[in-house]
């Protein structure tokens, strides 16, 4: 295994902003502070000029207002510096994995729901990565070193399936087929409402509402996006329902539940994109990731794998009726 350096750089390395004060030396006696500070920081004079204007420059302790103001030999210039902090996902051998298939080259896991896949904005810790991480050490050089091994995720609140890489060969083969949408990604999902159709094709594109950034929704300027659904079963009671198998034919983020939505049969359990379709007992969206198939990236053999609902849905799924 090893790191990409350069991918390293840009990637996994967090700025922590600091102050730092320096000394002016008698080589810049007399001149502006925005060439004192872009000297010694090796910034821009742009990003020094946006330093000041936010206040950020200190000349003897006093705030500068003005980027062409002198400095003379001996005075302290504080300006605010990135400090370098590597990022990089630990092994947390606390975060349970179940592995339902692995070889030398990938694993199939069974995501809990409430589990992150990776770290990102506001998870740092015990995701997924973490947990993969102790089971399969052999991930931290494979892909994105800030996601290894990931080659396709399910949102915090799903449960299923996943294929983790665990060689670069593996992961590279592994995006492309997601990239070319020719692995099989199969959901079951229970949905408010009759479904009417017994089989149907939704084509919508999808991508950030601009109301809300946490969000996203059916926009014509949005990327491409199909789900194709079979309605299993059709339920009245407690509350209208139906049980629906989803097929991903593109995996954008939240695909099946902003598609879902889009047609009146929001998730339940769902409260980001629910509508109203709240239920008593079900603190999490009803959408779970049960079958997975795919052609080995190494070897070509085709891998095919299911998992069952889990206890909680198992549980809800038998109040019907």
């Amino acid at each position: 295994m090893f790191f990409n350096n350069a991918r390293l750089s840009k990637k996994v390395r967090a700025r922590n902003t600091v102050r730092e004060t320096e000394i002016v030396p008698e080589a810049l006696d007399g001149e502006r502070i925005d060439r004192v500070v872009s000297t010694i920081t090796a910034e821009s004079r742009s990003w020094v000029a946006a330093r000041i204007e936010a206040g950020e420059i200190l000349r003897n302790g006093e705030r500068v207002t003005v980027r062409s103001t002198k400095v003379a030999a001996g005075d302290s210039v504080t300006f605010p510096v990135s400090e370098i902090v590597d990022s990089r996902p630990v092994a947390d051998s606390s975060i349970p994995v179940e592995v339902v298939y692995h070889d030398e080259h990938l694993a199939v896991i069974n995501k809990a729901a409430g589990v992150v896949v990776h770290p990102g904005s506001g998870n740092t810790e015990r995701t997924l990565v973490h947990g993969l991480l102790a089971e399969f050490p052999e991930i931290a050089g494979v892909g994105q070193v800030e996601r290894p091994g990931i080659v396709h995720r399910l949102d915090k609140g799903t449960s299923g399936l996943l294929v983790v890489a665990r060689t670069e060969p593996a992961y590279l083969g592994l995006v492309d087929q997601m990239k070319h949408h020719l692995a099989a990604r199969r959901y079951r999902a229970l949905v408010a409402g009759h479904v009417e159709a017994e089989t149907g094709l939704i084509d919508a594109p999808i991508g950030r509402s601009n109301r809300d950034p946490s969000r996203m929704t059916v926009l014509p300027s949005g990327r491409e996006a199909r789900t194709k659904y079979t309605m299993k079963q059709r339920f009245d009671l407690p509350v209208a329902a139906t049980d629906v198998i989803c097929d991903l034919d593109t995996g954008r983020t939240h695909q099946i539940r902003v598609h879902l939505r889009s047609i009146g049969h929001p998730v339940l359990g769902d409260q980001q994109y629910g509508n109203g379709s709240a239920l008593e007992g079900l603190d999490r969206p009803f959408l779970h990731a049960w079958k997975l198939q795919f052609a080995h990236p190494v070897t070509g053999e085709e891998v095919s794998a299911t998992a069952d609902l889990p206890d909680d849905l198992q549980s809800v799924l038998a109040s019907f009726q």
